[in-house]
């Protein structure tokens, strides 16, 4: 489903991705794994066309998204792709229940009774009207699974997931990612620095200074 071909990327004078080429299967769970810097990020967003490679193609279900205006890298995101972020990015003057909804909103899809569904599944019934900032970070955290999901995307890309909330709440969260997108069959994309994170996923990729090594 995701093919990187070669994959080359710099900010400045600093090369972030060098040559990368990788394969990953529909539905296939995968980690990549790296300490901090050596572009697993970058590369995340180049699977999500938050960005564009200087070389190299990235193909998504035998699209070169790498060639997309701005205008189809956009409807790209908005309708293939959910996005789990570390700190949740939530927009913090609309409601839990607003957050969540915000992708079919985008989408032309209001769905009111599937938003209800998902904050029950989340265990976060009764906060439907709770502002981001009222909510723990693993609430918080619900939310954005919640809202990544909701859309239906084909691909969830998570960046560091855990990396701003304790090891239990983190533990929790990931049973949660591990769960629902097992039985919706996503096809995930995690990016960690934690091996007992990364050890959810199918397989482990490992990156080191911009290079897949393992």
């Amino acid at each position: 489903m995701i093919q990187l071909e070669n994959i080359e990327k710099s900010y400045g004078n600093h090369k972030v991705l060098r040559g990368i080429n990788l394969e990953i299967q529909r539905g296939e769970f995968i980690s990549i794994m790296g300490s901090s810097g050596c572009g697993k990020s970058t590369l995340l967003n180049l699977i999500g066309g938050m960005d564009i490679p200087e070389q190299g193609r990235v193909i998504i279900d035998g699209e070169n998204i790498s060639a997309y205006t701005d205008e189809n890298l956009t409807l790209f995101r908005r309708i293939k792709v959910g996005f789990i972020f570390q700190f949740f990015n939530l927009l913090p003057n609309i409601t839990v229940f607003e957050n969540i909804s915000m992708p079919l909103l985008l989408n032309g899809a209001e769905n009111n009774e599937k938003v209800r569904a998902y904050i029950q599944d989340m265990g976060l019934g009764g906060k439907e009207n709770t502002y981001p900032y009222q909510l723990s970070g693993g609430e918080q955290q619900r939310v954005a699974i919640a809202r990544a999901l909701i859309h239906d995307p084909e691909i969830v890309l998570a960046d560091e997931p855990t990396g701003s909330l304790d090891s239990e709440t983190g533990t929790m969260i990931m049973d949660i990612i591990q769960r629902l997108t097992s039985e919706t069959r996503k096809t995930v994309v995690l990016v960690t620095h934690e091996s007992h994170i990364a050890a959810y996923a199918q397989r482990i990729v490992r990156m080191k200074d911009g290079m897949i090594f393992a």
